[in-house]
């Protein structure tokens, strides 16, 4: 396909038909090359074949996972974030999910987080979701509430002071962190007001309106985010809900805040579009949150029309112990996707090499994978797969002369 006239030559771009990770047979020139060693096999590896989500399609299992890039002033994206995000839609992602994006101020983690409190924020999210879609990417985005976790230092400054608290001073909010119940995660952070009606019944409009925020930006996919510690994490779980109204104790009450939120949210979030909902799967302490738990809230939330859960785990107690190794998590995004009917699950948790994810997805332990750290390290971590594994796949244009051969040659 021809790219297009455009009347501000500044805004011109290459058009990318098919789009970068996307699966192609290769031609008899290629093979002969060295840039294919032969056709693609048939079927394709599972991790290369498109995913349906709703009226959106990934070309390919390759999710790039939320990560705060704490690189923000007052909620608003920069370049910083416009080349990062670029980076993997240019490498062949299938699904990007913007970091966490805070719903309200006192809802990031640190001061320079992203936000989707105002209008204001639109234009810059629109930016990006805009520039992700010229690479035929589906662009999605998480929505947050930081909780009682919230004012606290980026962390790059990690071990460079006594405590992780944020002043005032420092642009922090100590005198406006709250939670479900007036319970500190630890010593270093602050401990949080016990949160009132109307704080509740406020949180839960802030989601929704970040959600139409998110329409207006163009994104294709929207995420709760209820995972590792943060506010709607801390109502699921009973090590940091200590409420005794209709918000706390049972197991039904604890959920109530999410599940009030998914219902307000689907209602004006598309009903084409998609919504995932990210969770810690277990807080690996005893008497928490744990896999039954989420398997049943899985099975209340895919009722209310969510299509997704993301399976992570931990970041709710400092009494988690942790068995950390490759795939140590994918266990739960499996037993998710094992009983409960019509979710899709994404793993997540130390996928670093390419046959580890292929297999995770030919075996269906998950329906994708949900990569972090490795596309931090390796940007080009899909095109890297699809040469170990012998597929072709679409580089994008600018980028081809530089595709991975199987074999040397002068061409």
């Amino acid at each position: 396909m021809t790219s297009p006239f455009v009347s501000d030559p500044r805004q011109f771009y290459q058009v990318q038909d098919p789009p970068p990770g996307a699966a192609v047979e290769p031609t008899q020139l290629e093979i002969e090359q060295g840039f294919a060693a032969g056709k693609n096999s048939d079927p394709l590896p599972k991790i290369f074949q498109p995913l349906k989500l709703r009226e959106y399609t990934a070309k390919n299992r390759f999710f790039v996972s939320p990560m705060c890039m704490y690189s923000s002033q007052d909620g608003y994206t920069t370049d910083f974030h416009l080349s990062h995000y670029s980076q993997f839609a240019i490498r062949g992602a299938g699904l990007i999910l913007v970091e966490a994006t805070g719903v309200l101020p006192e809802g990031r983690i640190t001061p320079n987080c992203l936000g989707i409190w105002k209008d204001d924020h639109i234009d810059g999210l629109k930016r990006i979701a805009s520039h992700l879609h010229k690479y035929g990417v589906v662009a999605g985005i998480q929505i947050a509430h930081s909780g009682r976790k919230g004012s606290t230092i980026p962390l790059q400054l990690y071990g460079t002071r006594d405590s992780l608290r944020v002043t005032a001073d420092e642009g922090g909010w100590p005198d406006n962190v709250y939670a479900p119940s007036a319970q500190a995660y630890d010593e270093n952070h602050y401990k949080p007001k016990e949160m009132t009606k109307k704080q509740i019944a406020d949180v839960q409009q802030a989601f929704v309106d970040a959600a139409v925020r998110a329409e207006k930006a163009g994104f294709d996919v929207l995420e709760l985010h209820s995972a590792h510690g943060y506010l709607l994490h801390e109502f699921n779980s009973p090590l940091s809900n200590k409420r005794t109204d209709e918000y706390g104790g049972s197991f039904e009450n604890r959920i109530r805040m999410l599940l009030e939120i998914v219902r307000k949210v689907r209602a004006v979030w598309p009903k084409e579009k998609p919504l995932f909902v990210r969770v810690s799967a277990t807080d690996w302490v005893e008497g928490g949150w744990d896999i039954d738990d989420t398997v049943a809230l899985a099975k209340i939330l895919v009722n209310e029309g969510v299509d997704l859960m993301g399976c992570s785990t931990a970041g709710n107690d400092p009494r988690q112990q942790i068995p950390l190794g490759p795939s140590y998590q994918v266990k739960f995004a499996t037993k998710v996707k094992e009983n409960v009917p019509g979710m899709l699950t994404a793993a997540v948790g130390i996928i670093t090499e390419s046959k580890q994810a292929s297999d995770i997805i030919e075996s269906e332990k998950a329906d994708a994978v949900s990569i972090a750290r490795q596309f931090l390290r390796n940007p080009s971590f899909v095109l890297s797969t699809a040469h170990d594994l012998n597929v072709n796949i679409k580089w994008n244009n600018q980028y081809e002369r530089g595709k991975l051969k199987t074999k040397y040659s002068f061409f």
